[in-house]
C-alpha cells in the first residue's frame, strides 16, 4: 500500500484527493498540509478522510509511513517542498508549472537522480483520449514531416482572478497565462512535435490592471529544419476555445481531431487525397480509449511506476522542457530579440533571482485576498 501526504489543500488539491480515492486497492491518504491548517481540516471532512493535519510540511519529512508526496502548493513554493522530500525518501508529484525557475528544476532533478525516487510533474490533459490517439498519430509518420503547428491555448479569466494574494506576481506566481494556463498545451506541444531551436515572441497585459505580469502571449518557434510553430497563450479569449492543429507536407491532422490530406494535380492546386485520410482516420479510430483520464490517469501512472508496473510518463526532465520554452518566450519578450534553445545557466532568465530582476511589470499588484469564498473551478474540464 502506496501511502500518500498532500501538501497544499487549494482547489486542484481535490482532483488528487479524487484520483487517490479512486485507487484505494493501491494507496492511502495519511496526511494533509497547508498553512491555512483550517482549510486541510476542511478538506479532510469535506472527504472523509482519517489523516494527520499540519500547517507545516517539514512535520511530515520524518515521518516513515508516507511514500509518496502531492505538492499542490504555489508555484514558487514547488522547489523547496520537493526537493526536502526527496531528500527525505519520498516520491513526489508536483502540480505544473515544475518550479519558478529552470535552476529550480536542475536541482530538483539531481534530488530525485541522488535519492532515487521518482519526481513527476502533473501535466494532465496529456493523460486524455483525445491527446493519446493524436500523439500515437503522428508517430506513424503518416502525415509526412510537420511543416507548421498552431497551438491555441485560449482562456478567459475575469479581474478578481489575479485579487488572490499569490496570483499576478512575478514573485509569488512567477510569471502570468503562459506559465499557468499555456502550460498544458505547451507541454503537450513539445512532447508530441519535440524542442526548437529558437523562440521569437511579444507578450501583453489588455485586461487585467491588477496583475505584473502578462495576459496574453504569442510566440514563434522555430526548428532547425525550417519548420515553424505558432503558440498563443490567453486568459482573454471568451469561450476557451482550444486547438493544436499539426500541419504535416501530406496532411493536417488535429485536437480537436481532425484530417485533411491534400495532394497536388498537375498545376500545383490541391485535390482531396482520400486515400490517406481515409487510412489516418482508420488508424485513429483503431486507437484504444484511456481507462483513466486526466488527474486520474497521471496518478494511476505514478502509481504504477512507483510499483514497478509501468515507466513514468511525465518526469522531472519533461516537466523541465515545458519550463524552458515558457523561460524562452519571457526572454524573447523581456529583451525584445530571438532567444536560442537550449537555455543554460549564462540566461539571464535562469534563475528565479534573474526572472525578478529583468521581468517586466505590466502594472504593480494594489490588492489581494488571502481566498475567495467561492473556489469553485469552472473551466478546463473541471466546471462543479
Amino acid at each position: 500500500m502506496i501511502n500518500v501526504a498532500i501538501i497544499g489543500t487549494g482547489a486542484i488539491s481535490d482532483a488528487h484527493i479524487h484520483a487517490y480515492l479512486k485507487f484505494q486497492n493501491r494507496c492511502n491518504i495519511v496526511a494533509l498540509c497547508d498553512f491555512y491548517v483550517e482549510k486541510a481540516k476542511e478538506k479532510a471532512i469535506k472527504h472523509q478522510l482519517k489523516v494527520d493535519i499540519s500547517k507545516d510540511y517539514q512535520d511530515f519529512l520524518t515521518n516513515e509511513n508516507i511514500d509518496l508526496v502531492s505538492i499542490c502548493t504555489p508555484p514558487y513554493t514547488h522547489a523547496d517542498i520537493a526537493i526536502d522530500f526527496l531528500n527525505a525518501g519520498k516520491h513526489v508529484l508536483v502540480e505544473k508549472p515544475m518550479a519558478s525557475s529552470l535552476k529550480e528544476c536542475d536541482a530538483m532533478n539531481r534530488a530525485a537522480a541522488q535519492n532515487h525516487k521518482i519526481l513527476s510533474v502533473v501535466a494532465q490533459n496529456r493523460f486524455t483520449t483525445p491527446m493519446m490517439k493524436l500523439k500515437q498519430i503522428l508517430d506513424t509518420k503518416l502525415m509526412g514531416p510537420i511543416v507548421h503547428t498552431q497551438v491555441d491555448s485560449h482562456w478567459w479569466r475575469g479581474h478578481s482572478y489575479y485579487d488572490l494574494w499569490w496570483r499576478g506576481t512575478w514573485e509569488k506566481e512567477g510569471g502570468g497565462c503562459t506559465l499557468n494556463h499555456a502550460v498544458h498545451h505547451i507541454d503537450i506541444f513539445q512532447w508530441m512535435n519535440g524542442m526548437p531551436g529558437e523562440i521569437t515572441a511579444v507578450t501583453s497585459n489588455t485586461s487585467h490592471d491588477n496583475a505584473e505580469v502578462e495576459d496574453m502571449s504569442i510566440a514563434i518557434a522555430k526548428y532547425e529544419d525550417g519548420s515553424l510553430a505558432q503558440i498563443t497563450s490567453s486568459v482573454v479569449h471568451h469561450g476557451e476555445e482550444q486547438q493544436l492543429i499539426f500541419q504535416g507536407k501530406n496532411a493536417r491532422v488535429s485536437a480537436p481531431w481532425k484530417v485533411v490530406a491534400s495532394k497536388s494535380r498537375e498545376n500545383g492546386f490541391p485535390e482531396d487525397d482520400n486515400d490517406l485520410n481515409e487510412q489516418i482516420q482508420r488508424s485513429y479510430d483503431q486507437l484504444s480509449d484511456l481507462a483513466f483520464e486526466g488527474h486520474l490517469g497521471q496518478i494511476d501512472n505514478i502509481l504504477s511506476a512507483i510499483l514497478g508496473e509501468a515507466e513514468v510518463l511525465i518526469d522531472g526532465k519533461q516537466g523541465r522542457n515545458t519550463l524552458e520554452l515558457i523561460t524562452a518566450i519571457y526572454e524573447s519578450a523581456q529583451l525584445g530579440k530571438t532567444v536560442k534553445l537550449p537555455l543554460n545557466e549564462e540566461s539571464l532568465f535562469y534563475t528565479r533571482e534573474g526572472i525578478l530582476q529583468n521581468a517586466h511589470h505590466f502594472y504593480e499588484k494594489k490588492k489581494a485576498v488571502e481566498n475567495f469564498t467561492d473556489n469553485r473551478i469552472t473551466s478546463g474540464g473541471n466546471k462543479e
